[in-house]
């Protein structure tokens, strides 16, 4: 018997009513409600496989794709649904009168509305499972229904995934089975969402050329605004899988480059001990590494209280009472640890607006990724942490032990910091930094200053630049303020000018052979 139905009119708004569907899921989840409501509204169904059981278990008639096809699922499963009558009935035309005969002349069955969820190709790959069942996940004619139906959203209704369930839901409910042309457009432009993601993901799951880029991020939140109040501003990515907010309002543009900062910061001292670090703009204002992590942010704090204020603390271990008792009376945007005592979290929770974050194990992406000119810029992300094994005394003054600890930990600020760079430390404490200077002069000058204006004294102090010294000017500046240690990458073809001097001054200065500029 004939399924074949004749062409369909549309009212001025192109509102059509769905009469047939067919439905090949992965997802079955939220299926139920919608099978349900458009039987009752006289609809036929089409399916295979899994979905086509699921709809008998519910007591509804559903006319299997091999009796249009007259072909059975073949290859394991392969090939279902890739045939002319099922893919005619997706894309014909139904105000073209060649399309409307050959419907007829070939028996094939109009459908109005085309339901899929894919093969999750992106939660195998993640899940590290074989090649072999990598390669069964990629879907081939879910894909093919979804850019059929979506290239022929004039007269039908695509459905791509089990995102839009919902929303197929509300529509067919409060519209009594009907669509407009509007929402089938809307349903498409979500169909080549999910279809270019699907194929993005398959493409850098096999290329290994890093000379093409391509990227796709199937969820974007929108921000308050961007950097100002007049810029539109969004993030794409996975926040929630970084960490869990308990607290606070919602980030902004801003909030979110300092978060990603303080991360970054913070992981160089993952595996020290008791770590605080407070960041302003994008740099660190205040760190410290102590017995306890109270003690780290006191003397954190003290480095700079003044920049602390509206800036963003982060810790490398859980944050206790007495931490969150001092936090408490500071005025800060955002607070991120791995976690938090109840009674700590509590107290933070006091500020309305104060955002808090519990910091999770997540790996970050190892490409970065940041727009130039016309085009983007694409790099590897920087994984080299200096350590004591990387260093190479070049003058005859050897570091002391705790100066190599201390030209160390300088390092991991340097690194994170804005070049052109200059950072003092000492005792495991950050006294002071030249940041995003024109000159490393300047940069040193800026150090020295802020170490004055804070009362700290550079005696003693050790001292890491981002970059080579190409003159000898600014380990002499170091020195006549008090600095006994400098590490640095050097490479200048005027090293030895500066290891001289150091020489003659009992400098001790040990070289990296690793540049960490920040631009």
């Amino acid at each position: 018997m004939s399924t074949t139905k004749t062409t369909r009119g549309q009212s001025p708004n192109g509102a059509k009513l769905i009469q047939s569907a067919l439905i090949s899921v992965f997802s079955k989840e939220g299926l139920e409600p919608i099978i349900k409501k458009l039987n009752g509204q006289n609809v036929i169904f089409y399916s295979t496989g899994g979905t086509e059981e699921f709809i008998k278990s519910l007591g509804i008639p559903v006319v299997p794709v091999e009796d249009v096809t007259s072909y059975p699922s073949i290859l394991g499963g392969r090939v279902k649904t890739l045939h002319p009558k099922v893919f005619g009935g997706i894309l014909n035309r139904q105000d073209n009168e060649s399309d409307v005969q050959q419907m007829k002349e070939y028996d094939i069955p109009q459908i109005d509305l085309v339901i899929v969820d894919l093969y999750p190709f992106e939660k195998t790959v993640a899940s590290c499972a074989s090649e072999s069942d990598i390669i069964e996940k990629i879907d081939i004619g879910g894909i093919s229904l979804i850019r059929a139906a979506a290239k022929n959203f004039k007269d039908t209704v695509i459905v791509p995934s089990v995102n839009e369930y919902s929303l197929l839901l509300d529509l067919i409910s409060k519209q009594n089975g009907a669509t407009t042309l509007e929402n089938r457009k809307l349903f498409a432009t979500k169909a080549f969402h999910v279809s270019s993601h699907y194929d993005t993901a398959i493409f850098n799951y096999f290329n290994s050329d890093e000379t093409i880029f391509k990227t796709s991020i199937a969820d974007g939140q929108i921000l308050r605004y961007g950097e100002n109040p007049h810029q539109k501003g969004f993030f794409f990515g996975d926040f929630d899988a970084m960490f869990n907010k308990v607290h606070g309002k919602e980030l902004s543009y801003n909030n979110l480059l300092d978060v990603d900062a303080a991360v970054n910061l913070i992981n160089e001292f993952k595996n020290d001990g008791p770590t605080f670090a407070i960041l302003k703009h994008n740099n660190a204002c205040g760190l410290s590494t102590r017995p306890t992590i109270s003690e780290a942010y006191n003397v954190a704090l003290a480095c700079d209280p003044t920049s602390a204020f509206g800036g963003v603390l982060i810790a490398n271990s859980k944050i206790d009472v007495a931490t969150a008792i001092e936090i408490n009376k500071l005025f800060c945007e955002v607070v991120i640890a791995p976690s938090y005592d109840e009674a700590a979290l509590a107290i933070l929770q006091e500020k309305k607006n104060r955002i808090i974050l519990i910091q999770n194990e997540v790996a970050l992406p190892q490409k970065q990724v940041r727009t130039c000119l016309n085009g983007i810029l694409v790099q590897e992300r920087n994984n080299i942490t200096d350590t004591k094994e990387d260093l190479k005394t070049v003058t005859t003054t050897a570091p002391t032990a705790q100066e190599v600890a201390d030209l160390i930990f300088a390092s991991k600020v340097c690194k994170n910091t804005k070049s052109n760079t200059i950072v003092f430390a000492k005792n495991g404490t950050l006294i002071s930094s030249g940041t995003g200077q024109t000159s490393r002069v300047d940069a040193l000058l800026q150090a020295i200053e802020k170490a004055k204006t804070f009362g700290f004294s550079l005696k003693g102090a050790s001292m890491a630049s981002d970059a080579f010294f190409p003159f000898p000017d600014c380990v002499e500046i170091a020195k006549n303020a008090g600095i006994t240690a400098v590490i640095q990458p050097g490479g200048s073809i005027k090293d030895q000018l500066s290891i001289d001097y150091c020489n003659e001054n009992k400098v001790a200065m040990v070289f990296t052979g690793t540049r960490h500029f920040k631009h």
